[in-house]
């Protein structure tokens, strides 16, 4: 490979589509910087920023063309000349013009995957005698979407979405299993954080990793996770408990946070009385889930590499070249993607982890 082709390779590049079809150069000529957001504790954002102007006929342009009109599908592609990767398909749900006097007219595109349809509107309803992982189904296919979800394993009597729209729903839902809520393309995933799989990726400081600012924390470990809830049938007294040794995994550490904290400072526990609770398997998820999610946020970081896109919210990175106490893997919890002509390719990124 000669030097001219290695440096072509090498050159960050992206690719925005429109209803499946790549954008023409002339249209893309225009885009001054492309973001992708992604969380998985919110909807995924994809931002346009173009130059909107048009230097021949001296109109404006983008704001007034419908090929960014609301409810265009947008899929947009980051990486490298011969390597670039999907990071998001959704849809355009908002056109933000740029109006200053003596500056180029722009604009600012912008939009979400596809779980912004689960925000349009309340319900008010019941589901019976229906498992929390069956409730996200149901709801995924009523905004035609597929679901992927993580079984809850307990047959729940009676729920109620009150006056909520379908997002702030599920997410009630997921919150008190420590679940997971999100949208990849047309599939709803309900499910716990995916702490268990191997890394995804290396990072490393003398290689790929910019910059990378960690932090432990004590102060919201507990040893003991307890939910209280009451048995109507039984008239008795419900509770669901989970301690250390209750975690998912603890991503190839020695110990967990909970552990740790329990031998520096002494047990403690958290109570929750707040939520309707009738039935013991509930009650004990619920304890599980809330605790697992207590314990990863022992130690939590923010970094930024060199543009890679599979860096990704949901999956698993290792970091190398910090130590032994935060070097290891870690839980990516949100990444933004970031390309602009004049600066290139960048990601940046948060993390967790539950032990050392």
């Amino acid at each position: 490979m000669t030097e001219s082709m290695e440096l072509q390779t090498l050159a960050p590049d992206f690719q925005v589509r429109i209803n499946g079809t790549d954008l023409p150069y002339k249209t893309s000529a225009d885009i001054t910087r492309v973001a992708v957001y992604q969380d998985v504790e919110a909807p995924d954002m994809f931002t346009l920023e173009m130059i909107n102007w048009d230097m021949e006929t001296l109109e404006i342009l983008w704001s007034d063309d419908d090929s960014f009109g609301p409810g265009k599908e947008v899929e947009i592609l980051m990486g490298y000349m011969d390597d670039r990767d999907s990071l998001i398909k959704g849809e355009i749900t908002g056109i933000e013009p740029e109006f200053c006097a003596r500056e180029t007219p722009m604009v600012v595109i912008r939009g979400y995957d596809r779980s912004h349809r689960l925000m349009r509107g309340c319900k008010t309803r019941t589901f019976l005698q229906m498992k929390d992982s069956d409730i996200a189904s149901q709801v995924a296919g009523e905004s035609q979407l597929s679901a992927e979800t993580d079984d809850t394993g307990v047959t729940l009597d009676y729920v109620i979405q009150h006056n909520q729209t379908d997002m702030e729903f599920l997410k009630d839902r997921g919150f008190r299993l420590g679940y997971e809520l999100g949208v990849e393309d047309k599939t709803l995933y309900f499910r716990k954080p995916k702490i268990t799989e191997s890394a995804a990726l290396t990072l490393d400081m003398e290689k790929n990793l910019m910059s990378f600012f960690p932090r432990l924390s004590t102060i919201a470990q507990v040893d003991k996770e307890t939910v209280l809830g009451w048995d109507p049938k039984q008239k008795a007294v419900l509770k669901g408990q989970a301690q250390s040794g209750a975690e998912y995994s603890t991503m190839g550490q020695d110990k967990s946070g909970p552990a740790m904290t329990d031998n520096a400072f002494g047990k403690a526990s958290h109570i929750r009385n707040n939520w309707p609770v009738t039935d013991q398997a509930e009650a004990d998820k619920i304890a599980v889930g809330r605790f697992n999610k207590s314990a990863l946020t022992y130690i939590g970081g923010q970094g930024t590499c060199i543009g890679n896109s599979q860096v990704r919210a949901g999956k698993t990175v290792e970091i190398e070249g910090v130590g032994q106490r935060f070097g290891g893997l870690y839980y990516i919890t949100s990444a933004t993607h970031i390309y602009a002509p004049n600066k290139g390719y960048q990601t940046q990124f948060a993390i967790r982890r539950n032990a050392t």
